[in-house]
């Protein structure tokens, strides 16, 4: 790294991380809220972050990058000393690697909209990292009492607070067929893999950590198929390959945040033409159609088809269904 970002950029990493610390870590990491704030203030580090590309900028990746090198997440002092020290290998990790958090909670939001849909299914889940969210029908889920039980017995119980008439399923669904896109695959046998994504869990929020390592356990006992590819060329091609006599639906969390603006109206088209059913769980607006306010930073707006009708925290933690 040269230290000579421009000034404009870094008062813009500054500004992002303060962001961040206000509207996505307060509330649920106080150790993340604390340390973005840190880095706000703090010009040798935010001086290094603006020399990355802007896509690498996310305070996630910076704080999982240096959790991956140091092997706890860092505090200011230990995170500054890292970028002083070794800056060039911390830049590489950030490079190499993405924001690809797996939270298997996630499927308890679509879990409800997936249960209506005449069965078996076929889900292709884009942007699907190491296909834990792929995995709807062997976890077991708790909404705030109403208990499903899913296949696998070890599987992680995943709890979601449902708000509203959400319509809370008596059954996992049956998938005949499963299937993940993404443009970087982790895979789940693979321990530094596995290593990454309990990096990109933040300390302090509840059983999170444990919740992962207990999905990990599960795919690894059959591990879904997540194949190499970009959401907009290859998602055709791959649900092309999807059983005829199933119900296919495409799917993604919190994943257009990472896809540029145009690329998104290109996705948004091709999926449309496929004919299969699109859900989505992403911050508003990101999905065409999706515009409006959410409840905090985190929220989602859920979505069928690009019509809204839930909102649901980022991480499953809750689901409210819209009148």
């Amino acid at each position: 790294m040269t230290g000579m970002a421009d000034v404009a950029d870094t008062a813009d990493v500054a500004e992002l991380y303060r962001e961040f610390a206000r509207l996505e870590a307060r509330g649920r990491s106080a150790d993340y809220e604390a340390l973005a704030e840190a880095v706000a203030r703090d010009r040798l580090v935010t001086d290094f972050v603006a020399e990355l590309p802007p896509d690498k900028w996310q305070p996630q990746l910076l704080f999982a990058a240096a959790r991956y090198l140091l092997g706890r997440p860092p505090g200011p002092a230990e995170l500054r000393e890292l970028v002083r020290q070794s800056g060039p290998e911390l830049a590489e990790v950030m490079v190499t690697r993405r924001t690809q958090t797996n939270e298997p909670a996630r499927c308890a939001v679509l879990l409800p909209a997936l249960a209506e849909l005449p069965g078996p299914l076929a889900v292709l889940e884009v942007g699907a990292s190491a296909g834990l969210t792929l995995l709807f029908d062997r976890y077991s889920y708790d909404y705030a009492g109403r208990r499903l039980a899913g296949r696998d017995p070890e599987a992680p119980v995943l709890r979601c607070q449902p708000r509203g008439p959400v319509p809370l399923p008596a059954r996992v669904p049956a998938i005949a067929w499963r299937a993940g896109l993404d443009l970087n695959p982790l895979d789940v046998t693979r321990e530094e893999d596995a290593r990454w994504l309990s990096c990109l869990v933040w300390p302090g929020e509840g059983d999170r950590a444990e919740r992962l390592t207990a999905a990990i356990a599960t795919a690894r006992r059959d591990p879904p198929a997540v194949h190499p590819g970009d959401l907009v060329t290859e998602v055709a091609a791959l649900a092309a390959t999807a059983p005829a006599d199933a119900t296919l639906v495409i799917y993604h969390t919190s994943v257009l945040y990472q896809v540029a603006p145009e690329l998104r109206e290109r996705f948004a088209a091709t999926v449309r033409d496929l004919g299969a059913v699109w859900l989505s769980a992403e911050s508003p607006g990101l999905v065409p159609g999706t515009e409006g306010p959410a409840r905090d930073g985190m929220s989602h707006v859920v979505a069928r088809d690009g019509r809204p009708f839930a909102l649901a925290d980022s991480h499953g933690a809750w689901l409210e269904w819209l009148p």
